[in-house]
């Protein structure tokens, strides 16, 4: 479910003053609003409430051009509803999957345990982490350390740490995770050749 086009600052600077007109405020709205979809999708059963999330926000700055100068109310509500369309599309590929006949099953379940499972995926995560500065480095570890409220508040202090908001914090660490991800698909492709 990741989106092609890409995010830009711009669209990102665009939905935080449709948020509101105070960047400080408006970069909390932005994470509650965060905050609450991660609830709903976890809510919902979706194992992949974070990435579901990230997925609605990406949405929304997408369709900001089309939608800002006509609706009226609360922008969070907008959130929530392309969230249910978000929702939707996730359970339609579950379903697909539980659908298929057993045989195919049987071999998504092999790729995927061959992934998460295979030594070299995490050589080349660790490869991939390697390329990064030293700085970048510590901030992606750091970033995803802990879980549930422990996570939320760690994420807090490095951010106080580094003198910047919680959002741009979670913008830094987007464009680093996207570039490391890309580097460790590369990496597995190049190494299942």
């Amino acid at each position: 479910m990741i989106e092609k086009n890409v995010i830009t600052q711009t669209g990102f600077d665009a939905l935080l003053n449709w948020l509101d007109g105070n960047r400080e405020t408006a970069g909390e709205k932005y994470e509650k609003i965060r905050q609450r979809l991660i609830r709903i999708f976890v809510g919902r059963g979706c194992f992949a409430a974070e990435e579901l999330a990230d997925e609605t926000m990406n949405r929304v700055i997408l369709k900001l051009p089309q939608v800002i100068e006509n609706y009226c109310g609360e922008p969070a509500i907008y959130f929530y509803s392309v969230a249910n369309y978000i929702h939707r599309e996730w359970l339609r590929k579950q379903n697909k999957t539980k659908n298929l006949p057993l045989s195919e099953t049987d071999n998504l379940r092999a790729k995927d345990s061959e992934f998460d499972d295979s030594e070299s995926n995490y050589g080349c995560l660790e490869t991939c982490l390697e390329t990064l500065s030293a700085n970048q480095r510590r901030l992606i570890i750091e970033y995803y350390r802990n879980e549930k409220t422990a996570k939320i508040e760690h994420r807090k202090k490095l951010a106080n740490e580094m003198e910047i908001s919680v959002n741009a914090l979670q913008v830094k660490t987007y464009r680093i995770r996207t570039n490391l991800q890309k580097c460790v698909q590369n990496c597995v492709a190049g190494k299942n050749l």
